[in-house]
């Protein structure tokens, strides 16, 4: 029901003094905002812009590595649900994920008084007055101490190979010291289950042991979290969160890792562009570092004449100093020395993987280079993984690379083979020959150490750290067009390949082969770049780019 109420007020006016009468109409009351635990770990201001315009976060497409990673979460959750359940149904209430939200947090309710040994897909009632909601994958029963203890499940790794986890089985709670795992910190996952715990413990519901679980990638153990750790930094960022949301503390943009998949960015870049913002060059903590000392801008970094900054997070103080400069100077990259060197060779060799999400490499893309004449060949399998025929093609690859190694060095010419970034290329070279290890063709992990150790194993990414500044970033997608070369699908990046690999390999539907031809065509340029990269530094950089100390 809305009611008209009328205010009559005045202001002055030379000699006269004007009265004004208003008008106005007092709608009911706006619903405060409600926020989940991802809000916790997320950019402030963007928590504020969600709680402005709830609709426009819901109405944006969502960012293609992000709808990947909430496939990959839910089918994730389907495989665990289906491997708990199925091994004593007995014992579980699932919860009819295709109701509302509210019909579901009853049946939650219901479960939890009826005194349910395990609950699937449990919802809990948002709490309007605190501002809370949540939901958990599993459910609990504490048979010692009541009550119920939440667990989730995730897709991404939480223990590390090491030791001081406590783990607990997946058919029983039973938490105890594990010999062969480490906790891998995952703030968003403590974050997660605090808040579930958090409104259980407002029902009566919230076991008082004051534990929680996490099931994660290998979904082969429960990840046990002590939440008397936990519950205090939680209670701290959830005040802070939903204070920005209802509007109660003021916020501005700043750039942080998280802009590039948020809705809000478009907004808020052409804000920071506008007043030059320091977080355009510095991004994320550093700004903030800056921000203290009264350094607000690009210009203000730039003629920075003062002393680094102590505990300068990610890199070297004078580089973001060459950045802010070449940010107004336009210029895509800086030279760090007057001479631009990279290794070359007789026989070269570029190589680029292709790996879906931590089941597999599905392909090893190849760029022979020997006297001017280049050839691209790829070694893949198409079988969905995880299979057994990724032991094929990674027995194929290497035994060609071998194979071009060793005739380099029977015709006493050199060889080298480059890589861009190694560090994924690395892992699988190794993690393949631990999981196929026995398989025809598959080397030893002191073979694959022997040869990714040596000089021939060249990473053009540390040789374009070493010797350049780069302001806009180092991937090779940002790098590889200062040198000239530009990838022939406008959609390429490692995030569009994993859905176009879903279709190729048919995960979803029919097999789909235009798919795999534009797999092996980005695999291609990928391998290409490098070779032009590394052409363009022995050739034409130093002609190029400038130096830092000339700008």
């Amino acid at each position: 029901m809305c009611v008209a109420r009328y205010l009559r007020f005045g202001f002055s006016l030379g000699e006269h003094i004007i009265f004004v009468i208003v008008c106005s109409v007092n709608n009911p009351a706006p619903q405060l905002p409600i926020i989940d635990s991802g809000a916790l770990t997320r950019c402030r201001h963007r928590v504020r812009l969600d709680g402005l315009f709830p609709g426009k976060s819901a109405s944006e497409p969502v960012d293609t590595g992000v709808k990947q990673r909430q496939d990959a979460a839910i089918a994730k959750r389907a495989e665990i649900a289906e491997l708990v359940i199925g091994a004593a149904p007995e014992r579980w209430v699932k919860i009819n994920p295709d109701q509302s939200a509210s019909a579901q947090a009853r049946d939650t309710l219901a479960a939890c008084e009826a005194g349910a040994d395990r609950i699937w897909g449990a919802v809990l009632p948002v709490e309007r007055d605190t501002g809370r909601k949540g939901r958990c994958e599993m459910l609990i029963r504490d048979d010692e101490g009541g009550g119920y203890i939440p667990v989730i499940v995730v897709n991404h790794k939480v223990t590390d190979p090491g030791q001081g986890a406590i783990t607990s089985g997946l058919f029983e709670w039973e938490p105890a010291a594990d010999p062969k795992r480490k906790v891998r910190s995952q703030v968003r996952d403590q974050m997660r289950v605090a808040q579930v715990y958090r409104m259980l413990e407002r029902r009566g519901l919230a076991s008082p042991s004051l534990t929680a679980g996490a099931i994660g990638y290998n979904g082969d153990c429960i990840l046990v979290h002590d939440l008397s750790a936990i519950l205090d930094d939680y209670d701290e960022r959830f005040a802070d969160r939903i204070a920005v949301a209802r509007g109660e503390v003021l916020t501005s943009p700043s750039q942080v890792s998280e802009c590039k998949s948020c809705p809000w960015w478009t907004e808020c870049k052409q804000e920071l562009v506008r007043n030059r913002d320091v977080s355009l060059v510095a991004v994320g903590s550093r700004a903030e570092l800056l921000r203290d000392v009264g350094c607000n801008t690009i210009d203000q970094l730039a003629a920075w004449d003062g002393e680094p900054l102590e505990d300068w997070p990610h890199g070297n103080f004078d580089d973001a100093v060459v950045i802010a400069k070449a940010w107004l100077a336009d210029a895509p990259l800086v030279r760090r020395f007057e001479k631009i060197s990279v290794t070359r060779a007789d026989i070269e060799i570029d190589v680029d993987m292709e790996s879906y999400q931590e089941h597999g490499a599905y392909l090893w893309g190849t760029l022979l280079n020997v006297g001017g004449f280049s050839m691209y060949r790829g070694f893949a399998t198409w079988d969905p993984l995880p299979t057994r025929d990724e032991a094929r093609s990674f027995a194929e690859f290497w035994g060609w690379l071998m194979a071009e190694r060793d005739a380099a060095a029977a015709s006493g010419k050199t060889f080298a083979a480059y890589c861009y970034s190694r560090s994924a290329e690395d892992k699988w070279l190794l993690d393949s020959a631990r999981r196929f290890a026995g398989e025809p063709g598959i080397p030893s992990k002191d073979e694959i150490r022997e040869f990714i150790d040596s000089p021939q194993w060249v990473d053009i990414y540390q040789a374009v750290s070493d010797q350049f500044i780069c302001p806009n970033g180092k991937g090779l997608k940002k790098i590889a067009p200062v040198a000239g070369f530009n990838w022939r699908d406008a959609e390429a990046g490692g995030e569009a390949s994993m859905a176009w690999y879903r279709e190729a390999v048919g995960y979803d539907g029919e097999p789909d082969e235009t798919q795999r031809t534009r797999i092996l065509q980005y695999n291609e340029d990928d391998v290409i770049a490098t070779k032009v990269l590394r052409e363009w530094m022995t050739d034409r950089a130093e002609k190029e780019i400038p130096l830092a100390s000339e700008l």
